[in-house]
């Protein structure tokens, strides 16, 4: 071998052979989940919301509320009746007997009323105060028994109703990251119950269930849920300063989850919505309670809509 041989092979031998750059490892290679959608998570939200609100049998479709006497009351479409139905209605549709707690209706005579898609021909009826009450059809008019306090009424409803046939849906403001805050929930110091407005005029008492704590810009606010047993979410009733001009004057609602382990909650004010007070008169909304009227302006959420 001659020496210019020798020398390259003694090289060759000692210099490293050439990698590849190794694989990086999968745990360095994951990228951050992308952050929710705001807006369109908003969207689907009121989607479905709206599904609700103009079901056959959703709040637009409430055409009356009669708070009922000891004794017996007429019902129809006819001008004096003691319960007055919608138009499509008979003018002489039957009879409501109240005994103290208890309502029962006849029918008039040949009229094909049903309960739970069975004929129905007389009998008392179930209110809502303990689980769901009868419901009563005749054509596209439907109506129940509500108790509130020592009141009984009936309330109606008509699957034709204006309201329903000329919705056109409720204006949102621009969804917003900036109101999906973060709070923690304050666990009363002892059970208590939360005393809660009406627009009937008196208070129902409803179980707390704590204090939710947040800040906005900086500055905490609080906020009084309610819950109920076996609800897997948290009931609010909250009015803030958008109420005197571009939401609805009375306050909005907000459903939010349970809190995690920690105690957190996150409050998503973009899903604020209006009570069905602002669609009927007939309703019997509650009202923000003392301590829910947030001092700031809480532009999130459904703005006015309707009249009422």
């Amino acid at each position: 071998m001659s020496t210019l041989a020798l020398v390259l092979s003694l090289a060759l031998q000692a210099s490293p052979p050439a990698t590849k750059p190794l694989p990086k490892p999968a745990a360095q290679a994951e990228k951050k989940a992308p952050a929710e959608d705001v807006a369109a998570a908003t969207q689907a939200w009121q989607t479905e919301r709206l599904q609700r609100l103009t079901s056959p049998d959703g709040w637009l479709t409430l055409v009356g509320l009669t708070w009922l006497k000891e004794g017996e009351q007429t019902a129809g479409s006819a001008p004096d009746s003691a319960v007055p139905l919608p138009s499509s209605a008979p003018a002489r549709a039957g009879t409501f007997v109240r005994k103290g707690d208890t309502v029962s209706f006849q029918p008039a005579p040949g009229l094909a009323f049903t309960l739970e898609g069975k004929p129905f021909t007389g009998g008392a009826l179930k209110t809502d105060e303990k689980e769901a009450p009868d419901v009563v059809r005749l054509g596209t008019v439907n109506f129940q028994i509500i108790r509130r306090k020592d009141r009984l009424g009936v309330r109606m409803k008509d699957s034709e109703a204006a309201a329903r046939k000329q919705f056109h849906g409720i204006p949102l403001y621009p969804a917003s990251a900036d109101w999906k805050v973060e709070a923690r929930l304050v666990p009363d110091d002892k059970p208590r119950m939360l005393s809660v407005p009406t627009v009937l005029g008196y208070a129902e008492e409803m179980k707390s269930a704590g204090t939710l704590v947040f800040k906005v810009a900086g500055k905490e606010y609080r906020l009084t849920p309610v819950g109920e047993e076996g609800s897997d979410e948290l009931f609010i009733v909250f009015g803030d300063e958008t109420n005197h001009d571009t939401t609805y004057g009375a306050g909005r609602f907000l459903e939010a989850p349970l809190p995690d382990k920690d105690g957190r909650v996150v409050l998503d004010f973009n899903r604020a919505y209006n009570p069905p007070c602002a669609f009927s008169r007939f309703a019997t909304c509650p009202l923000p309670p003392r301590g829910n009227r947030l001092s700031l302006r809480v532009e999130a959420g459904e703005k006015r809509a309707g009249e009422h």
